[in-house]
């Protein structure tokens, strides 16, 4: 029997940087098609309403998870204290929007900037996670107290040298509280850098606290090469039951479009790429059923 779960989809498919007037036009469309959960990424603090936005989502009966963008100049590793502080102050913030809108994980690689790269020894890796494990502990302590559990997502090796796998993850969070720190999966990192997607999922067991979708190529799920059946039940093995939320990116916008290497259109269109996506999920997890 397959396990009821939540889809959802994130504004970042359509629009970057989120505003209260972009979620507004879209945030009707997205629960009139089916899905269940909307993500809202905080590029910048105030960027959107958060309480707003939850009136608006609580009126559409649409739930809500929350990311953070790790843009150049946030770090948790290999920066300054300065650096490090200002950047824990963003991360603090971004959990009490998400309290607001009462998502219940704050997502994304919360270690370093997207892009940032560099030659790590086995030793300063494990002084890496070490300082990691320090800058991110306040941050998880804040997230706890609101309920909110911080999902610490692998990057592929083009984007980031810190943390690429879901073992790295799990040794980088070595001790810090699974109720405030989880693994967040993306399956187009995983394809790029776990050997066996479905047995990374199964090593993540308890840990897991958020899951992305979409294609190998960063386009609609199920148009692809990957292994849906076994990725799902993997998933209800070890007992995830959070929602599977497609993330994919627009190429009108040229900051987003070059971060995420978009240089081609994806789907017919970028409704496409959610709805065609919706359908394909919901047909594997519960059989084409919509709420």
């Amino acid at each position: 029997m397959k396990a009821t779960r939540a889809i959802g989809v994130s504004t970042w498919v359509w629009t970057s940087p989120l505003t209260d007037q972009r979620l507004a036009e879209l945030a009707p469309r997205i629960r009139e098609w089916g899905f269940d959960t909307i993500e809202l990424p905080v590029e910048n603090v105030g960027d959107w309403d958060p309480q707003r936005a939850a009136k608006l989502l609580d009126s559409l009966g649409l739930s809500a998870t929350v990311v953070l963008a790790m843009a150049p100049g946030r770090e948790l590793v290999a920066a300054d204290p300065t650096t490090i502080a200002t950047t824990r102050d963003y991360m603090r913030r971004v959990v009490d929007v998400a309290a607001t809108v009462s998502s219940p994980v704050v997502a994304g690689p919360a270690y370093a900037s997207v892009g940032r790269t560099w030659r790590i020894g086995d030793a300063e890796r494990r002084d890496c996670y070490e300082q990691l494990r320090d800058s991110i502990a306040p941050v998880v302590e804040h997230a706890r107290g609101a309920g909110i559990t911080i999902a610490v997502e692998p990057l592929n090796r083009y984007e980031t040298s810190v943390i690429n796998t879901v073992d790295q993850a799990l040794e980088a969070l070595t001790g810090l509280p699974p109720e405030g720190c989880g693994v967040g999966l993306d399956v187009y990192h995983m394809n790029i850098e776990e050997r066996d997607v479905p047995g990374a999922v199964r090593r993540a067991a308890g840990r897991i606290a958020h899951v992305q979708v979409c294609a190998n190529d960063r386009g609609t799920p199920g148009a692809d090469h990957l292994d849906w059946p076994g990725i799902v039940t993997a998933l209800d093995a070890v007992g995830y039951r959070g929602p599977l939320v497609i993330e994919s990116f627009t190429g009108d916008n040229a900051v987003v479009a070059t971060a995420a290497s978009i240089w081609r259109p994806l789907a017919p269109s970028q409704d496409a790429l959610a709805v065609d996506g919706l359908s394909f999920l919901a047909a594997l997890v519960r059989g084409g059923d919509r709420p």
